[in-house]
This record gives C-alpha cells, structure tokens and sequence, in this order.
C-alpha cells in the first residue's frame, strides 16, 4: 500500500476503485488520497484549476474571506496583514479590504507565483478550496505553519469527509484535481501534532489558532 501524503505512515488500505483511480485512506490521520499515479500533470491541472477564476466562483471566495476579516477585526486590533493562498481574489475585494486598513497578498501557483509572498508572516491565511489539491499535503501544511505568526489563525474551506462508506458515491471525488480528502479526525490529528489549535470543523469550514 502506498505512504499516506501528510502523515508519511504506511498503514494505509485500499477505500475506492474506478475505472480512473484508486484511493487510500491512512490509519493514522485518516486523510483519503488518490493513488499518485493517477495525478494530472501540471499542465492538465492548470487548464481545470483555472475555471475557479469565473465571475460566481469569485463571488464564493470573496463570500469567505470578508465575513471572516470582519470576526477578525473584532479578535485583533489594528491592521491585518493576510494571506489569500491558492485562489486569486477580484479587483473590487482587495480594494474593500484595503479601505478597511487591512492588507491581503495573494499567492497562487499557476496565476500568482510571487515567491516573495511566501517570506513573510501573517496573521490569517484563507485556504478556499485549495487544500483538496495538495498532492502533497504535508509540504504544503509545513509552508503555511510557517508563515503564520504565534496567534495566526488559519480558515480552510474544503467538504469534510463525513463517512467512508458513502466514498464511492460522493461526487466531489470525480473531480481529477482533488486528490486529498479530509475528515474532521485529519485536522485533529494535525493539531495535535502541531503547534495549532483546532477550533471549528464541520461542513466546508475548518479553523485553526496557532499556539506557539
């Protein structure tokens, strides 16, 4: 059986097979994944990775990082500096969050590469529906850890996984470019083993506090 992608463990079985891919599930973190081989090249990726850049999906994400900028404002005084991570964010909500006082860089592999982006530290970082696409989550979980500062708060949305019996139904699985599932467990898991705080985890929302 493969390496689980996050926790590195090799206690991982076999959940579902299609006629497209294999998926695993991990002992350990409970993180569902599809079989490596089976990942999309770059190039693939891209081209269905870039329909999240129309009008209603940039609506969604902007629905998901102002309400949480408002909680914020009301838990930390002064300007935010954030992080939007793995999604572009439009024109006309940068420019609220910037009369706000507040500023967000954004970073996205295909469309906003900037580099530079990734050596600072923040304090929030919003993930909105990126973290599905880790074919390596446990790299990517180590870079956002990092760029967090001591009290950061870190906002995923992603469909939990709730039951492993209906996998093999659940249609957010058809998608080619989502090749991690995630239950409540994996994020228990990963703040256990790390220095975050699980806060909330239920539907599409998951938040985090960094502790230490």
């Amino acid at each position: 059986m493969p390496r689980c992608p996050l926790c590195h463990n090799s206690q991982t079985r076999l959940l579902h097979q299609d006629k497209k891919r294999s998926f695993y599930v991990c002992k350990t973190c409970e993180l569902t994944f599809a079989d490596a081989n089976s990942h999309l090249p770059p190039a693939a990726e891209k081209q269905r990775y870039g329909r999240s850049r129309i009008a209603s999906k940039q609506k969604q994400l902007s629905q998901f990082i102002l309400p949480l900028l408002a909680q914020l404002e009301q838990q930390q005084a002064g300007s935010l500096l954030g992080l939007n991570f793995g999604r572009i964010l439009d024109d006309e909500s940068l420019t609220t969050i910037e009369n706000a006082g507040h500023k967000l860089n954004q970073y996205d592999p295909f469309f906003a590469p900037n580099h530079d982006v990734l050596k600072l530290e923040y304090d929030f970082i919003c993930c909105y529906r990126v973290f599905e696409h880790f074919q390596n989550p446990i790299k990517e979980w180590t870079l956002l850890s990092r760029l967090l500062h001591s009290g950061g708060w870190l906002a995923i949305s992603t469909p939990l996984l709730t039951e492993l019996d209906g996998f093999a139904k659940w249609h957010y699985k058809n998608n080619l470019t989502h090749v991690s599932f995630y239950q409540r467990q994996t994020f228990e898991y990963l703040a256990n083993n790390s220095d975050f705080e699980l806060l909330f985890a239920a539907k599409d929302l998951v938040l985090m506090q960094k502790t230490s």
